[in-house]
């Protein structure tokens, strides 16, 4: 089905096998299961997890598989209908982020290792950086991490949310602006209507969204994205 960075999937027998590579850690696959165990015990329509093993010694996580398309897909051919694809993953993540998460990795905990680990930084930025993250205030809820239209399957009967690897319970605005910052690598437009939208129907006001952007786009930069321009996220770090 598909190659990524940290694992292959297949689909055999009408299950789905993510088969994580070798270079990671041995606890890999259970973090990701434990998460999306997670997601699926608070009602969201949410592949379920058959089983966590090993298969010739490689990591295997075995879900439910969901047939169907991705929205991102099925946006990319239908780009006259984008508000209205826009519009349904807004109110699934709307959902997502109604629930109060308390098991799993807290957001704030994540986000201080990915700055404390960003490269092109230098100590005193890290420093003014975790500080900021420090002082922010907000009722913990459950987020994504890395909410994007191609994290979407739409089948006959309902969409499903795949890829909770990057779940966690923290702050809602920095979970959209994450996904805001994901859209405006490829589509500034896109990102504008997805913010806007999100405002629109959650009520939250932009400014409070973008006190965000300085520590995402610091986080952003240790997943060393290849495809990602560290310059820009490296401007919008300076914001701060």
């Amino acid at each position: 089905m598909a190659i990524g960075n940290t694992a292959n999937v297949y689909v055999v027998e009408n299950k789905v096998f993510k088969v994580f590579h070798d270079s990671l850690s041995d606890t890999e696959s259970a973090h990701e299961a434990y998460k999306q165990k997670y997601a699926f015990s608070c009602g969201l329509s949410v592949p379920e997890i058959v089983d966590v093993t090993r298969i010739d010694g490689k990591q295997v996580i075995i879900m439910e598989h969901i047939k169907g398309r991705t929205v991102g897909d099925i946006l990319t051919e239908n780009m006259d209908k984008a508000e209205y694809y826009m519009n349904i993953s807004v109110d699934i993540q709307m959902n997502i982020h109604k629930i109060k998460a308390d098991t799993i990795e807290p957001m704030s905990e994540k986000l201080n290792r990915q700055i404390a680990s960003a490269p092109h930084l230098d100590v005193e930025r890290k420093s003014a950086l975790i500080k900021k993250l420090d002082s922010m205030t907000f009722e913990e809820r459950l987020c994504h991490g890395d909410f994007h239209l191609f994290n979407l399957i739409m089948s006959d009967h309902e969409v499903a949310i795949i890829d909770w690897v990057d779940s966690s319970r923290g702050d809602i605005r920095a979970d959209v602006y994450r996904t805001y910052l994901l859209y405006s690598q490829v589509s500034p437009e896109l990102a504008e209507m997805y913010m806007r939208l999100y405002c629109e129907k959650s009520g939250l006001p932009r400014a409070e969204i973008d006190q965000w952007a300085p520590m995402i786009a610091a986080a952003r930069l240790s997943e060393g994205v290849s495809s990602e321009d560290p310059k820009r996220l490296l401007d919008i770090v300076q914001q701060l």
